[in-house]
């Protein structure tokens, strides 16, 4: 165990550090995406329906929501380096174990231990880094840890669509493996472990803590990804699960702030700026994991797109990000107050969806797509550092730690709200506009029946009768409203979110300055 001072590395030694943590960053971000461009053929290969593969993407994500709140306690329990390792080693074995996986039912359960494993993944590997650089040049660890975060949910899909198209489906899991091992490796041999306070005894842990935080999150996260295709509360599991969600905050709440050794330190929350910054951090991740939902769906549904050009698709945007996260760190370390940044970020953001409101039609080319996506790469890069920097800046020591656990948590909170409420909306909105555009259309009108007319001839040349091709005339007639119905209801979902993030921007009165300058290091869980 070494002191906190102790932990600055140099030379050799810190690049070493940074690329494992990185790494490990990446591994547990891209995980999460490059899963959804694979859902099709895991469906076929393993025989399920839509409903049980959606719960590859749940049940990771519900592991790594009950998993970063508690990192930083576990850290302390088990010291940093050894829980570090551990959790590499888990993710790496039940990474193997989901590409041999013979049916749905196992894929999830082994997909849930990669989550446990892969939540720690990130915290810690941003804490790794924080502490590995002396203060002075935080803001440079915090951007290069940025880059890993912003860059990897858009190289999932890209990553994923090639290895799908080329090889096949557990593949994308066995990548995973051989990075695995060299990060375990190069983890026990350079990372140290800091003493922040003594372990507890078996019976001093707070279990009933980590029971109301797993009924309470678990719960939460299930309603929100099964909410849309079960009739929200006309399900009774759904309605039962809504309720013990609720019960279990509370239960947590009361807990937390009674039990001598909680296991998560609600008490940071008092700070003004950690509570501002925990909220927009949940808006920041609706927004980021939202606007990354929608464009894959909408450009390989509604354009045709193969799921590898859907992913490059947002790549110069990530690019846009990478490069701006040290232009960023450095306007904060010569004091450029941050809440006029993230003031600014919500309005590039707004810009951004009001744009994409008025170009998406149902054959938008990739080229009128390039600048909004570019000016969402810079939103996102006047969001991130700055918001995560906001929410610790008047925080010290080890409730940094704390407090960052709070933001991630809440990064990823948001990004489920976010996907849970989008879905229902696009299906609600989309139900919508059919029926509008349906009482629109007159058989009578002369327009209508020169396009049936057209389409019946078409379908006639190609050998059908006439009374097949009339039928299939209006098909094509049904499929065009579909699909009109449906880009319409992208439009009103973009313009929703650019709505948010306007009313987002009074929110940045609220905040103190923050007496000592951060860095913006220790912010980014």
């Amino acid at each position: 165990m070494v002191q906190e001072d102790d932990l600055v590395e140099y030379g050799f030694r810190r690049v070493i550090i940074t690329i494992t943590a990185v790494m490990c960053a990446l591994l547990e971000i891209v995980d999460t995406t490059i899963v959804n461009v694979a859902l099709t053929d895991m469906r076929g290969s393993l025989g399920a329906t839509l409903t049980d593969v959606a719960w590859v993407i749940t049940a990771y994500a519900i592991a790594n929501v009950i998993v970063i709140p508690m990192t930083s306690w576990l850290s302390q329990q088990f010291g940093r380096k050894n829980y570090f390792a551990a959790s590499i080693i888990i993710f790496t074995v039940s990474s193997f174990l989901c590409g041999n996986a013979s049916n749905i039912w196992e894929l999830v359960a082994f997909r849930f231990i990669q989550g446990l494993g892969g939540g720690a993944l990130l915290v810690t590997a941003q804490t790794i880094i924080t502490e590995s650089y002396p203060v002075a040049k935080r803001g440079m660890a915090q951007a290069i840890y940025g880059m890993g975060v912003i860059v990897g949910p858009t190289l999932g899909p890209p990553l994923g669509g090639y290895l799908v198209e080329n090889y096949s489906w557990p593949y994308i899991f066995y990548i995973n493996i051989p990075l695995g091992i060299i990060a375990t490796f190069l983890t026990i041999t350079y990372v140290k472990s800091p003493k922040y306070g003594e372990k507890l005894k078996a019976n001093q842990v707070d279990w009933w803590g980590i029971i109301f935080l797993m009924a309470f999150i678990g719960s939460l996260q299930f309603v929100l990804e099964h909410g849309q295709q079960d009739d929200w509360f006309d399900d009774n599991l759904i309605v039962f699960l809504s309720v013990l969600s609720i019960v279990g905050l509370l239960a947590f709440i009361w807990r937390e702030l009674t039990y001598k050794h909680p296991i998560v330190n609600l008490t940071v929350l008092k700070d003004g700026n950690l509570r501002i910054g925990t909220i927009m951090c949940f808006i920041l991740g609706f927004g980021l994991y939202g606007s990354t939902l929608i464009l894959p769906i909408y450009t390989q549904s509604i354009l045709g797109w193969t799921a590898l050009d859907a992913g490059l698709l947002l790549i110069p945007g990530s690019i846009t990000t990478a490069f701006m996260m040290p232009i960023i760190g450095k306007l904060i370390q010569r004091g450029v107050p941050q809440g006029y940044m993230v003031a600014l970020g919500f309005l590039v953001f707004f810009i951004f969806t009001f744009w994409m409101h008025n170009i998406i039609t149902p054959d938008t080319g990739e080229e009128h797509m390039f600048w909004p996506l570019i000016l969402r790469g810079i939103g996102l890069g006047l969001l991130f550092v700055p918001i995560t920097t906001l929410s610790l800046s008047t925080l010290k020591g080890k409730q940094i730690g704390e407090g960052a656990a709070f933001t991630g948590m809440m990064r990823q909170l948001g990004g489920s709200f976010g996907i849970a409420i989008i879905t229902t909306f696009i299906t609600r909105f989309t139900q919508e506009h059919r029926v509008n555009l349906n009482s629109h259309l007159n058989v009578t009108s002369l327009e209508v029946q020169q396009r049936i007319q057209q389409l019946q001839q078409g379908f006639m040349s190609k050998g059908f009768t006439s009374n097949e091709a009339l039928g299939k005339a209006y098909q094509v007639m049904d499929l065009t409203i579909l699909q009109q119905s449906t880009v319409m209801s992208y439009m009103d979902i973009f313009m929703y979110l650019g709505v948010m993030f306007l009313f987002c921007i009074p929110i940045i009165f609220f905040i103190k300055r923050g007496k000592n300058k951060i860095n913006p290091a220790d912010a980014m869980h």
